[in-house]
Formats: C-alpha cells, structure tokens, sequence
C-alpha cells in the first residue's frame, strides 16, 4: 500500500515521526514536507504549497494522511482532480482548540484565534479517519468542539461532533527509542535536574524555576540540565534563572548533537514536569526511557502513561507536594525507584507500535 504523508511543519517531534513511521512501516510512505516554522503561515498557506507539490509529482497514493497543521480541506479541494477518490486521514498532534493561547499573542488581542481551531474543525469533518496521539487529547478535543462552534451565529452544525467522534480514535505516538542506548553512561554525582522540554510559556517554567530555587535557597545540592528547543528568543524567566542559580546551571540551551542529548538524559536523576500543556509527552517519556525519575502533575496525558498503581509515586499535587517530593530525593540522593519505568517509555517504541499503524491505515482504505 501507498501512503502519502503530508507534514506543513517538518521539525521536533512531528519530523520524528513522519520519517520514524516511514522507516519502520510495511507500506510504502512517502512524506511531502515543509520546513519547520511560521506555524501560522503554515496553517493557513501550506495546503497550497504541498498541494502544489503533490501535482507536480507522479504518485497515486492509497491513503493521504496528514497532520493537525494541515489545512486538509484546501489541500483537497486545490487536488480535486487527482485526489476525489482517495481516502484520507488525518493525525492530530496537538490541536488548536485547547492549546492554551499566550496572552501576549496579537491574535488574541484582535480575536482572530479562532480560525486556527476552525481549520482543525474543518480538516477532521473533511477527513474519512481522525487520530489522536492520547486519549486525553481525543477528550479535550470533542468537549472543546460544541463551545468553538458555539462562538459562531447560526447554522452551528453541532451535529457535526458526532460526526467526528464516530471516526475518531487513539493511536499513541510512535517514538524512536532505540537510538538513546548507544549513548547509555553513568548517572551524575551531583543529582541532576532535568528540563527537556520546548522553552515556552505552556510548559510553565516559571512554576519550575520557582521549585528548584526553593531548593537552592534551603542549601541543597544538586544541578541543572536546560535542554529543549527554543524557537524565538530565549524567555526571560530562563535567563533570570541562569543568573540565579548559577553554577548549578551545568547546560543552558538546546544540545543540537543528538549523542550530547541522549547523553544528558541518561546523566539526570530528576524530571519535575511543571506543563499547562501536553498532548502526549514524547520529551518525557524519552526522559524515563533512560532511567530518569519523573515529577509529575495529575493532568493532561502523564496519568495515561503510568499504571495507576505506581501513581502515587510518580505524581504530585500541588506546587508544594512537588517541592517536598524534590527536597526529599535530592536529599536521599542517589535515589532508588520503585521500579524502572523504562518497559512504560518502550511500548511506544516504532518496532512495537508499528503493526498498529499499519494495520489501522489499511483498515482506513478498505472501508
């Protein structure tokens, strides 16, 4: 089977998994891409560029499957003559909808926010298949839907949602694990604090920053490890906390060298994940795929990944909890766990999740 998989925003973790998932796939995949940034321009422009793309091109795909920054009934209707009679899917890697919107963001201000989740709407509603990467985001999705088409005057085709819900489904991320084992080395001796995580305002650094100073300020030792990629220029709570904590910042910034990532995480002791927003947590379960011990809140996706069972050692409830939690492990360095949560992190390993995929998409193009 031919798959034509169609990524506007090329970069991170959606780059990750169009070419994991087209290495690793029985089908035959072929990705038409676009460079990783004017997310905005992206949405509303790259349907007419990868359409274009895909008429000068000579494939006939089975299925075209696109991701959530594509503007899918664009794309469609530019390809008609090509495209009318193929089926498509679409794979929501996060949303429009319930991704939380920075107050400084001009959209906001002149209420044209709106479109943008209007276009992932859309794009579901046009789409033969709809995935999602969590079954919280499935959730938060379908409940946001009916109040997004609220907003509007009349003919709100509610009806609509059922639509979609009855064509949705989960299909978890599929990771490339296996490349952080070469790297494997030796725990830190000083306790190491771990950020790996994009170095934006839904991931809530200041709540972070807020917890390890307070551990700097009771004398505490340890150090911090600032990964993650930073698309603009770097926030201010970031440098302010470079300058606060001092020596204990032990790397300041996006590692570009894969092995000097993979080497860092399998360095770390400690993940204390303060996000506002995650759909799935790939940073995170990459984290514990190398032995690192997550900190984490009772929200978004994390309570998927972790059996229930070993929840109450894993998850905190409030910002005191998670200041108690670390002073207590920093303490009682080298800390040992319960169990190791890498089997969690493997089970979204490509060489596992891809016969799911495989099959999930066949399935898309014989109904």
């Amino acid at each position: 089977m031919d798959i034509l998989l169609l990524e506007p925003y090329f970069t991170g973790s959606h780059a990750d998994w169009a070419t994991g998932y087209a290495k690793h796939s029985r089908h035959r995949v072929e990705v038409l891409s676009l460079p990783g940034r004017f997310w905005k321009w992206r949405m509303h422009g790259g349907a007419v560029s990868l359409a274009r793309q895909f008429l000068a091109s000579s494939l006939r795909p089975d299925l075209i499957l696109a991701t959530d920054m594509l503007d899918l009934t664009t794309f469609l209707a530019l390809t008609r003559r090509r495209s009318a009679n193929i089926p498509t899917a679409i794979y929501f890697h996060e949303n429009q909808l319930t991704y939380p919107w920075s107050p400084t963001d001009r959209d906001v201000s002149r209420r044209r926010d709106k479109h943008y989740g209007f276009i992932n709407f859309t794009s579901a509603l046009a789409a033969d298949a709809v995935f999602f990467n969590s079954a919280y985001h499935r959730q938060s999705f379908l409940a946001e839907l009916p109040r997004l088409l609220k907003h509007f005057p009349d003919y709100n085709e509610l009806a609509s949602v059922e639509q979609i819900t009855a064509k949705s489904r989960v299909l978890p991320l599929g990771l490339n694990l296996a490349r952080f084992d070469p790297h494997r080395t030796e725990k830190n001796a000083v306790p190491l604090i771990l950020w790996n995580h994009r170095w934006e305002y839904d991931k809530n650094p200041d709540e972070f920053f807020a917890a390890l100073l307070e551990l700097a300020r009771r004398g505490l030792a340890f150090e911090v490890a600032l990964l993650g990629e930073n698309f603009s220029r770097q926030p201010e709570v970031f440098l302010q906390a470079q300058q606060s904590l001092g020596a204990r910042v032990v790397q300041f910034g996006y590692a570009e060298n894969f092995a000097d990532y993979a080497r860092w995480l399998w360095q770390a002791a400690l993940l204390p994940v303060t996000s506002n927003q995650d759909f799935f947590g790939a940073s995170v379960l990459q984290a514990m795929y190398c032995d690192v011990i997550p900190l984490l809140p009772q929200r978004l996706a994390y309570p998927e990944h972790i059996p229930p069972a070993d929840h109450p050692h894993y998850f905190y409830q409030n910002f005191d909890d998670l200041v108690a939690r670390l002073v207590e492990a920093v303490e009682q360095f080298p800390v040992k766990q319960q169990k190791s949560l890498r089997p969690v992190a493997e089970k979204y390993n490509w060489h596992r999740l891809v016969q799911q995929y495989d099959d999930v998409f066949a399935g898309v193009v014989s109904s």
